[in-house]
């Protein structure tokens, strides 16, 4: 029988971390996180990090065990991800995948295969140099004649897709959209129950207002601050997240601090409501419509018991 898998993921701001520590204590299990910016050290505010004490004795894994000055990518994700499912489920634990990074999330679920994606040093510095001089429409317009199908998932300004795009082509003579056709039709290895929470979008972007008003109340602007201080700056992977590459902006005289907000608002708006996108093309996902649930988590968590049913808890059991 599979190994048990559970995946809570949603929205940013729309509650997945207190669910996710509630499930975990109520099935035995541990968290891993599926987030690229709670990998981080030194960047508690702006990532919205699970504190030690919300944490409620769970462990979790990937948090906190990277550098700013690192590089964290799916690749990484995956890898990190993996040693932390063999630890858990040695321990005779069932593992708690959360998070809103829905291309982690699937790559983990279905043991995507990036082993024929691994950046080649040199091609990349090219390719990154002739963005630099010609600008992303150049390198875009590259992808096109390369992977016409790939250029039209992949925005010209996401300079980092479109050069690991061209490198592929170049490396295998494949096209990455034809390879990642091919990796989404792969069923999952696992036990997997993938929940998706969500809610109404005006609550939504309601609690993302709250949630941002409260970041700056407990320093966001300081936090970004010290990091910079630190040597960090805007073409890291780590400065890229929200909310520290418009303070970042503020900082440098780029903006008002009140654009700066007004930024971070709109553009988490925005994030959530691609990751709602995101998660409606997956497969194998159960939704958790807050609302269906009259917004009680307590309600919601039941649920999720009850669909996991006797046999799952009994694999965990045996092991």
């Amino acid at each position: 029988m599979a190994l048990p898998l559970i995946v809570l993921t949603g929205p940013t701001a729309v509650g997945k971390t207190g669910l996710s520590i509630e499930l975990a204590r109520a099935v035995g299990g541990e968290i891993i996180s599926a987030d690229s910016m709670q990998v981080y050290r030194h960047m508690d505010i702006g990532s919205a990090k699970v504190t030690e004490a919300e944490m409620a004795g769970v462990p979790h894994h990937l948090i906190d065990v990277l550098d700013p000055t690192e590089e964290f990518n799916v690749v990484v994700f995956q890898k990190l991800a993996k040693e932390a499912l063999r630890e858990i489920y040695g321990r005779g634990r069932i593992p708690v995948v959360a998070g809103g990074t829905g291309f982690y999330i699937q790559a983990l679920a279905y043991d995507i295969d990036f082993a024929d994606n691994a950046p080649a040093g040199s091609l990349r510095r090219e390719l990154l140099a002739l963005a630099g001089e010609k600008g992303p429409e150049y390198l875009h317009k590259m992808l096109e004649e390369a992977d016409p199908e790939a250029a039209k998932q992949i925005h010209q300004n996401n300079i980092k897709r479109v050069v690991r795009a061209i490198e592929f082509y170049r490396q295998t003579g494949r096209r990455i959209s034809e390879h990642n056709q091919e990796e989404r039709k792969k069923e999952s290895p696992y036990n997997l129950f993938y929940y998706v929470l969500n809610t109404d979008r005006e609550v939504l972007y309601e609690r993302i207002e709250e949630r941002v008003e409260e970041m700056l109340c407990q320093g966001l602007v300081e936090e970004v601050k010290t990091l910079a201080g630190m040597g960090c700056t805007r073409d890291m992977v780590s400065m890229q997240g929200l909310g520290y590459k418009e303070i970042l902006d503020y900082l440098e005289g780029r903006c008002s601090l009140d654009e700066a907000v007004y930024a971070i608002k709109r553009d988490t708006r925005h994030f959530a409501k691609r990751q709602i996108t995101w998660f409606k093309r997956e497969r194998d996902v159960r939704w958790l419509n807050l609302p269906d649930f009259y917004n009680d988590r307590e309600l919601v968590l039941k649920h999720i018991l009850g669909e996991l049913g006797g046999g799952f808890f009994r694999l965990h059991e045996n092991k």
